[in-house]
């Protein structure tokens, strides 16, 4: 569900829009682009191109075909796909896309992406902002514009491409158990502006309505509330594992010890009885978006 292959600009004015800065602190992913860039010269050199010729002839800048070369640069598919067509690879550069897809994005965010692929059930309580496997893209990019120090404009959507590709934990099968908690205030605040907001109350409302989801909203009129501590949240395996985390807990680090993770469920499942069921919550976000 990556929703970053918007069309690269072609020529030297967009060469450096195709791709991503390798972060030099993630070693596996740097090691990875390192192998595909080194099989792209490779295939160039046995082509009898120069890199300027290559990359005029891929619609791409001699500068980016160096950086890809050089592993300083994270290739997007479609300047695998025009390389193995002009170098006549008969798709083996071009089966090199699912090895880049999978250091595509920061290290810590294909971590996170992982666990929540192996969950079968997670749950999470969300006090500041809308959980990232609820966010549309336009919602979550208003978020990572408002860091500060500021990120880059290329960071940003990098940041949202990792966002929307964990999303892909909707269309699994079988499709796991996810419970969200979000106080009322993340559903007010407009975040990006009006538009923004109601888009991200009507895709709340399609999400709200799967089989596998449940989504309740905590009033911000709750006189008890066992949710102060902060976000939460707990992700359980298939072996009968879990993981989870809290801000207000064990000093918010992650933690799989079965005696603490029964305290963060414990907290949890308050918070669950606290808030308004997942069907008078859908119909309080649908009463929110005719506010808006």
């Amino acid at each position: 569900m990556s929703v970053d292959e918007t069309g690269t600009e072609r020529g030297d004015a967009g060469a450096d829009e195709s791709g991503w800065d390798v972060d030099p602190d993630d070693e596996s992913g740097a090691a990875v682009v390192a192998a595909v860039g080194r099989q792209i010269k490779a295939w160039r050199e046995a082509a009898g191109l120069r890199a300027g010729e290559f990359g005029a002839a891929i619609g791409y800048g001699e500068d980016q075909i160096y950086k890809v070369e050089g592993g300083r640069r994270i290739p997007r598919p479609e300047l695998l796909d025009r390389a193995d067509e002009v170098l006549g690879a008969r798709g083996k550069i071009a089966a090199m896309k699912q090895d880049v897809a999978e250091v595509r994005y920061p290290k810590k965010i294909r971590d996170l992406a992982k666990l929540e692929g192996r969950a079968v059930e997670l749950s999470a309580y969300g006090d500041h902002n809308l959980h990232g496997l609820l966010q549309t893209a336009e919602y979550a990019r208003a978020l990572f514009e408002m860091r500060l120090p500021p990120y880059e404009p290329d960071e940003i959507e990098r940041a949202v491409a990792g966002r929307m590709a964990r999303q892909a934990i909707f269309e699994r099968a079988p499709a796991p158990a996810l419970s969200f908690v979000q106080e009322e205030t993340t559903l007010r605040r407009p975040l990006g502006g009006t538009m923004v907001l109601r888009r991200q109350l009507e895709h709340l409302l399609l999400v709200g309505q799967l089989r596998n989801v449940s989504i309740q909203v905590m009033p911000t009129a709750r006189e008890e509330h066992a949710g102060m501590q902060g976000e939460t949240q707990v992700l359980k395996f298939k072996d009968g594992t879990a993981m989870g985390r809290s801000e207000g807990a064990f000093n918010g680090r992650a933690v799989s010890d079965p005696k603490q993770l029964r305290i963060l469920e414990l907290r949890h499942g308050m918070i669950r009885a606290q808030a308004l069921t997942p069907r008078e919550s859908l119909a309080f976000i649908e009463q929110l978006l005719g506010e808006t």
